[in-house]
């Protein structure tokens, strides 16, 4: 089972949910379900304890470095990453009640909470503290690292993070596609599951167009501050985009992205900063992805979807993201706090955002290491006479 990849795992899963929900009876699906319940809850500890690990030592390793190219490199991302979440915003909130309309309208979805089954039994496991306290903790320790001189706190905080990147990749990830299997084997059994599969359809396929969007939008850009062909400098990074859908690791493809963004004429000096720096913050096709994801889960479940809403999510989104490429599906892992405690999503809806995300997490690490190279460019031209 370990040679099996995630997304392969997670399509088994879902198919294994609805034939069960389908054919076993309710004690069998219980069963599941009194596992999710479990999980769901380890989940919830677990989620201040990565917020913490991904953001105090992604800000302390890089708020020191080289001044004002490192706040350029920076700043550059987090604008890209940024205007993706907003590009996202304006075609989710433009095409869904098409796209979406008759979901919603049909009732499908309307009260899960009464057609699915409950738990043999419930186990609590309160987290440690609350997802804002770990964001303000995080953001303390991470801009005290980078103020100090003393490097002490700062490995610790990078071995934790080596920990909760291990429970993620050795417990969370495995148990995960069993987490999705008895999520849909309850919504299979409950008459739901046509309506989330019809929403998984259409959500994926305006995602792919939304990830190529950006892509060009960053190349054009990129190719008129420097005065090159974009099409062509998109074409040179192809390599890159067809290694992240392998790997669905931006740090990873560090090695091939680099290579490919020398190629493009990219100053090596440039590139050697700039590239492995923006694996870790550089997050514009995760972005696009957690916010059309989670924009079809709110608007299924009748939710709030505001611009202010959703445009306070993406701001945070770019800074809790720090870090978590290093680990497949580490992106929305990062966010759930925020999907929780901002956008008020329960358990049923986090494990819905955490399958949507994962079947296209690839092509969402593509789009972003390909991405990098439009920004490492635009850097390397802005800093030309440095």
């Amino acid at each position: 089972m370990k040679r099996i990849g995630l997304l392969p795992r997670i399509i088994i899963a879902i198919l294994l949910g609805i034939l069960i929900g389908a054919f076993m009876p309710n004690w069998f699906i219980r069963i599941f379900t009194t596992f999710n319940e479990v999980f769901g809850n380890f989940l919830g500890f677990a989620i201040p304890l990565i917020i913490i690990a991904f953001i105090a030592p992604g800000i302390g390793e890089i708020g020191k470095g080289a001044g004002k190219f490192l706040g350029l490199t920076a700043g550059l991302a987090y604008l890209s990453t940024i205007v993706a979440g907003i590009l996202a915003y304006i075609a989710a909130s433009s095409l869904f009640p098409v796209l979406l309309g008759n979901t919603v309208k049909s009732g499908a979805y309307d009260n899960p909470g009464e057609t699915t089954l409950a738990p043999f039994f419930e186990l609590e496991i309160p987290a440690v503290m609350g997802v804002m306290s770990a964001l303000v903790l995080a953001f303390t320790l991470g801009l005290g690292m980078a103020a100090i001189k003393g490097n002490s706190l700062k490995n610790i905080m990078i071995d934790f993070r080596s920990i909760i990147e291990l429970v993620i990749s050795k417990v969370i990830i495995p148990l995960l596609p069993l987490h999705i299997l008895g999520i849909f084997a309850n919504m299979t059994q409950g008459g739901q599951v046509q309506t989330i599969m019809t929403v998984f359809g259409k959500v994926f396929v305006l995602i792919i167009a939304l990830h190529l969007t950006m892509l060009v939008i960053q190349y054009t850009v990129s190719g008129a501050i420097s005065r090159k062909n974009p099409f062509a400098m998109l074409k040179g990074m192809l390599p890159a985009y067809f290694t992240a859908l392998g790997t669905q690791s931006s740090a990873s493809t560090i090695p091939v992205t680099l290579e490919r963004a020398k190629r493009i004429g990219v100053r090596e000096k440039v590139a050697d900063f700039s590239v492995p720096l923006l694996a870790t913050i550089h997050l514009s096709g995760s972005t696009i992805t957690l916010v059309s994801c989670a924009m079809a889960v709110m608007y299924m479940n009748s939710l709030e979807l505001s611009f202010g809403l959703i445009l306070q999510f993406i701001l945070m989104l770019g800074v809790t993201m720090i870090a978590a490429p290093g680990v497949p599906g580490g992106a929305v892992m990062a966010a759930l706090g925020l999907l929780d405690t901002m956008l008020g999503f329960d358990g049923t809806m986090l494990a819905l955002m955490m399958a949507l995300y994962l079947a296209q997490d690839s092509f969402g690490t593509a789009c972003n290491v390909t991405g990098d190279g439009a920004i490492a460019n635009a850097v390397d031209k802005l800093t030309a006479n440095k």
